[in-house]
């Protein structure tokens, strides 16, 4: 089969079950016994239909439709379920589905806030004077010469103030490119731009001046985790604008309704990595473990973040 004929044979009963979830208003007993009887049978059918689809078209624009729609089914159908078996089906599977999802987005977020890094990161060790002028004073003392084998000069509080700076600018930019998209995603794409600047800016300036060792040992532990954190939650955002720059069949707000769910659940799910990188920020970074310790830590929580993604994913395939 091929898929337009797929999609023609199948298309009315997709239809039909998006009504149905437009018409329950989120509550499956509002359609009555028969309709949420039917509602049960077209979703079941729909997420057959989605499973071919994703093995057979999976970047076709229309697996995106479906997947919403058998989304939103899903939690129609499946309410009745104990709130804390959703819990853990969220975090243990639906989480990693939907950062999974966001594949497209995700590139490109990762490219607006690591493309600009590098190209600010480049500039600053070419011009390091026009380069400090763009530095906040919590970070000049990391970008400052120092003699040869010398360490930055800061106290352990200072050390920690200093790599407490930068955990909390990395909260504000996890929160404001999610919520950036409400603005078509341009703010958010601007938010990942600013910071990438900084980062490349900070780094490069700190390289140039003997100091990268030091600054690394810093940030790296937790650095790792917050960077792919705010890729994540800005693909959310970037997402949440596409919905209003590229409504397809709904009209704006539909699409925005069925687009700002998801997203918010992504970031609800990135909640308590954040916490996880702000412990390891209070008490790994002040422990001065080391350049080794450090960048084993951050590495493997960078890594470990990015295979649940890959593998719990997979496992999401629709009930």
């Amino acid at each position: 089969m091929n898929l337009e004929r797929f999609i023609e044979e199948r298309r009315p009963a997709w239809e039909e079950l998006e009504r149905l979830v437009h018409r329950s208003r989120g509550r499956a007993e509002r359609l009555g016994p028969p309709s949420a009887l039917r509602l049960g049978e077209l979703y079941r059918m729909a997420a057959a239909d989605l499973a071919v689809a994703r093995r057979r078209w999976p970047a076709d624009p229309f697996v995106v439709r479906l997947e919403d729609v058998v989304g939103r089914a899903r939690g129609l159908v499946y309410e009745s379920s104990g709130r804390r078996a959703s819990l853990r089906s969220f975090f243990a599977r639906d989480y990693w589905r939907l950062v999974a999802e966001r594949r497209t987005a995700l590139v490109l977020a990762a490219l607006l806030l690591f493309g600009p890094a590098a190209l600010a990161g480049a500039w600053s060790l070419q011009d390091p004077g026009a380069a400090a002028g763009l530095i906040p004073a919590e970070y000049r003392s990391v970008t400052e010469p120092r003699p040869a084998g010398a360490d930055l000069g800061l106290s352990v509080d200072e050390q920690a103030a200093f790599s407490s700076a930068i955990f909390t600018n990395n909260i504000q930019v996890t929160f404001l490119t999610f919520a950036g998209g409400i603005a078509a995603g341009v703010l958010t794409g601007l938010v990942l731009a600013y910071n990438g600047v900084l980062l490349g800016t900070v780094a490069g300036l700190a390289t140039g001046a003997g100091n990268g060792r030091a600054l690394y040992e810093l940030v790296v532990a937790h650095g790792v985790l917050e960077l792919s954190l705010i890729v994540v939650t800005a693909a959310a955002g970037l997402r949440l604008g596409w919905a209003l720059v590229e409504p397809g069949t709904k009209s704006r707000r539909e699409s925005l309704v069925a687009e700002a769910r998801p997203a918010l659940l992504v970031v609800l799910g990135t909640a308590p990595w954040l916490v996880l990188a702000g412990l390891i920020e209070g008490f790994v970074t002040p422990a001065g473990a080391g350049l080794v310790a450090v960048s084993t830590v951050g590495v493997t929580l960078g890594v470990v973040y990015w295979a649940l993604v890959v593998l719990r994913s997979r496992t999401a395939a629709p009930d």
